[in-house]
């Protein structure tokens, strides 16, 4: 697709906004202009996510969190708002706590960087000169080989993978990768040069790419939507954490660059389930204004469930935040964004279309399901990484696969709208009901209840998605 071009008036807001960045930082203790205390840096930078009133302008932003002693690092004004660095620790008690938020500074003050853990690896190999779709157990759970036949996707449809990074050099993603439409996102700002949106520390990206789009070649893997285009959008940084204005900056990128669907395979530090109530509430806000804002530009969004266990309908109980401070969770606590209205949210099963035992579940929140692997039986999902291929057990490998169904059918159905693609997604989905046993561990007892009917539950919502029915007319 081309490049977006910027309006006339588009251009004048961006010189509006560029004259807006250069407001330099008020000097550490220079009087500040609502004669509030002096600025103290402590020098230890951290970024922060800043919400505001709607009719906020991009000059009225970067000049209320220079006031605060903060410095500008980007603003979207479509729905107000801003990412800011300080290094004054009172920046958000300026600004308002129940406006600003910093993951950085809550991690610091509990000595933990990067919560969410690394893939975990089973199996694999790295001979990209090998047909390995005969270990793709995965792929003829969902039909995908019968779809192939007839459609393998169109190169006019567009998947953002907002994950750690892309190997764009893999023999199996090289075709699909549009480097023009990929950006790194860590910062909170888009970063379009190629270091900022490849993979450094992570296969994760990788592997849920190969999943979505692997080359349908006779050679190594093939996936879901062979072709489709992916774009790298960089959301976890090195240390594994997922921070909030990341995912703000790579929804925002998706949907600004036309995107049909946007992959999420994670949850949204620095917590599994973020609370829409006091300082929670702001990164709860800003997520949720950049999902709907995405719907609204024509963005699918698809997100992991979690790997948590819980029953995410009725969240309870206490846990512990980063900081060690106990948390009460409510009514009010969702996976971000999996729990979001208008985000599609996947759970996972293994190779015997039962629950796997690490994936979260609710009903009313799983709308529908697709292989994920069981870590038990030691059969995961086959797929790309720097290098090769690896075996990933979770529902990170079980929302791409719903991704790339839903890449075939805006294929199928051009111009269709993320609602119209949701609804095909559900109502073609392969119902499975409740199983009558869910003792995984054999002790006798149940590690899960699903409850609801075989057209909807709390394990599998709609159903497993369906490859081939995407691609029927």
């Amino acid at each position: 697709m081309p490049l977006l071009r910027l309006t006339k008036a588009a251009a004048v807001s961006a010189v509006m906004v560029a004259a807006a960045l250069a407001v330099p930082l008020i000097a550490d203790g220079e009087p500040l202009e609502d004669g509030s205390l002096p600025c103290h840096p402590t020098g230890a930078q951290s970024r922060y996510l800043v919400l505001f009133t709607e009719v906020t302008s991009p000059e009225g932003a970067s000049h209320e969190m220079t006031l605060a002693c903060g410095s500008t690092v980007a603003y979207y004004p479509e729905i107000a708002v801003g990412v800011a660095t300080s290094g004054d620790p009172r920046f958000a008690e300026r600004i308002g706590r129940d406006r600003a938020f910093s993951t950085e500074a809550v991690e610091a003050a509990s000595g933990r960087h990067g919560r969410q853990a690394a893939p975990v690896t089973t199996g694999g190999g790295d001979d990209t000169a090998v047909d390995r779709s005969g270990e793709q157990w995965d792929m003829d759970l969902i039909k995908a080989g019968a779809a192939h036949a007839v459609s393998t996707g169109s190169k006019g449809v567009l998947v953002g993978v907002l994950d750690s990074g892309i190997d764009a050099t893999h023999p199996d993603l090289a075709h699909a990768v549009d480097p023009s439409k990929s950006a790194g996102c860590v910062s909170g700002k888009a970063d379009q040069s190629p270091q900022a949106w490849a993979p450094t520390t992570s296969v994760h990206g990788t592997h849920v790419a190969g999943i979505i789009a692997a080359a349908d070649d006779g050679l190594g893997i093939t996936g879901v939507a062979p072709g489709v285009r992916l774009a790298s959008v960089k959301v976890v940084d090195d240390d594994g954490t997922v921070r909030p204005e990341s995912v703000v900056c790579g929804l925002m990128w998706a949907a600004a660059n036309g995107m049909a669907v946007a992959n999420n395979s994670y949850f949204v530090d620095p917590w599994p389930l973020t609370c829409d109530r006091g300082e929670e509430h702001v990164v709860f806000e800003a997520v949720r204004r950049a999902a709907d804002h995405a719907t609204s530009r024509g963005v699918l969004t698809v997100a992991a469930a979690s790997n948590e266990e819980r029953d995410l309908a009725s969240p309870s109980g206490q846990t512990a935040g980063p900081g060690g401070q106990w948390r009460t969770l409510d009514s009010s606590c969702r996976v971000l964004p999996a729990g979001l209205r208008g985000v599609v949210a996947v759970s996972a099963v293994g190779p015997d279309r039962v629950k796997a035992g690490y994936s979260a579940y609710g009903l009313g929140v799983i709308d529908v399901t697709a292989p994920g692997g069981e870590q038990s039986s030691g059969r995961c999902v086959l797929s790309t990484v720097p290098g090769g291929y690896a075996q990933v057990c979770g529902t990170s490998m079980a929302a791409p696969h719903v991704s790339g169904v839903a890449a075939l059918l805006a294929s199928t159905h051009p111009g269709a709208s993320p609602q119209q693609l949701m609804r095909l997604l559900t109502s073609q989905a392969t119902s499975i009901a409740c199983p009558t046993d869910y003792d995984l561990d054999g002790t006798g007892g149940q590690d899960a209840y699903c409850s609801g009917y075989a057209p909807f539950n709390s394990f599998y919502g709609h159903g497993m998605v369906d490859a081939l029915a995407a691609v029927t007319p």
